[in-house]
């Protein structure tokens, strides 16, 4: 299987109660060569209404944070969430939710091989790196699962609540570049 038919099967999901209110199912974007794999919680309206990750205000933060290590999600990385529909409201996914949804990511992540993953925010730290994982701690810094790196970092919309995280966020956007050189093949 290939990303693109695994994107054609998920497109037709209906695992979990969000795909009765969904417009678009958010599958992920970006290059299927990627070494860097970034995965937020789930879409917002913005992303629902337009079917791809991080569109909004959010997104336009995070391309600024990607561009100013030399990454781009029509380059060299690929986006997406934990997720694939919009939580009502843009609450929290339900831990049944997530359940349901884990395995597109999980096979998203097989198709990538990606070297390194990079969670946006909390639900996506806590699900895949650990599930007491602190943001507010623990941001910036790499663990490894399995040879593959995983770091987070806090999620642009918390950004945008919160714009005094901004420096530290760069912090962290420069520590993956760093962790890049090292350990990636190709050099952006």
């Amino acid at each position: 299987m290939d990303l693109q038919t695994l994107q054609q099967e998920c497109l037709a999901c209906r695992r979990c109660g969000l795909c009765e209110s969904r417009t678009h199912v958010v599958f992920g974007q970006g290059v299927p060569n990627a070494e860097v794999l970034f995965v937020g919680e789930g879409p917002g309206a913005n992303e629902d209404a337009q079917g791809q990750p991080f569109v909004g205000r959010s997104g336009q933060l995070l391309d600024h944070y990607l561009e100013a290590v030399d990454l781009n999600r029509e380059k060299n990385v690929y986006i997406a969430n934990i997720v694939k529909c919009r939580p009502p409201q843009n609450r929290d996914p339900l831990p049944e939710e997530s359940a349901a949804c884990l395995p597109w990511l999980r096979q998203q992540f097989q198709l990538l091989r990606p070297k390194i993953i990079v969670c946006l925010g909390r639900i996506a730290a806590q699900q895949l790196i650990e599930p007491g994982f602190s943001v507010t701690r623990d941001h910036g810094k790499f663990f490894d699962k399995h040879g593959t790196l995983f770091m987070a970092t806090y999620h642009p919309a918390a950004l945008l609540r919160y714009p005094v995280n901004k420096p530290a966020v760069f912090g962290d956007f420069v520590a993956l570049r760093e962790k890049i050189a090292q350990v990636c093949e190709h050099t952006y």
